[in-house]
């Protein structure tokens, strides 16, 4: 079992070690930035930033 120093980890949209957040299979979302792109319009140019940052969430691969 892998422990950790403290419960917190780095978000992939702001680069920041965080305490509270989602986990999408293997990347972290802190949940100041969950916020911000879910209440971000389309046409505002973050949302951009947030659909790039979005691309390195990647499913692990599952070897048999």
């Amino acid at each position: 079992m892998i422990e950790k120093k403290d419960d917190r980890d780095t978000c992939i949209i702001c680069d920041q070690l965080k305490k509270g957040g989602i986990h999408l299979y293997t990347s972290f979302i802190c949940s100041e930035c969950e916020k911000d792109i879910v209440q971000t319009d389309t046409n505002d140019p973050k949302y951009q930033f947030y659909v790039n940052q979005l691309k390195m969430v990647t499913k692990p691969e599952i070897y048999s």
